[in-house]
């Protein structure tokens, strides 16, 4: 079966083990060059944190690649950062800042308020 990569970055990778889902293929990792596919890129997280995150996946731990998904089996998936300081919170938390005032228009503009 061929993919292309614009194909296989729309599919969602799975990893069979816990049924985590670890994101969109991101990346394809191969060899130059002979052109052979090392394995794929996968987010591993959620949130935007390009780079810290990123799992790399062999070739070898790829199970299936189907219509929409990825089957991987991982056995040691990576596990979320725990921050330190024990609470919630941690130790250095600030409360929010209380909200700036609402802004008025600038004094050349009309305010469409009295049409209504």
């Amino acid at each position: 079966m061929e993919t292309s990569y614009t194909e296989l970055k729309c599919k969602e990778v799975i990893n069979l083990c816990d049924g985590k889902r670890l994101g969109k293929v991101c990346d394809v990792v191969f060899t130059y060059p002979e052109g052979r596919v090392q394995g794929i890129v996968a987010p591993g997280g959620r949130g935007f944190r390009f780079g810290k995150g990123d799992l790399f996946i062999d070739l070898k731990n790829i199970s299936k690649i189907g219509i929409d998904v990825v089957l991987v089996d991982i056995r040691s998936a990576p596990k979320p950062e725990k921050k330190k300081g024990g609470s919630k919170w941690g130790s250095d938390y600030q409360p929010p800042a209380e909200e700036p005032p609402p802004r008025r228009p600038p004094a050349d503009r009309r305010d469409y308020g009295e049409y209504e």
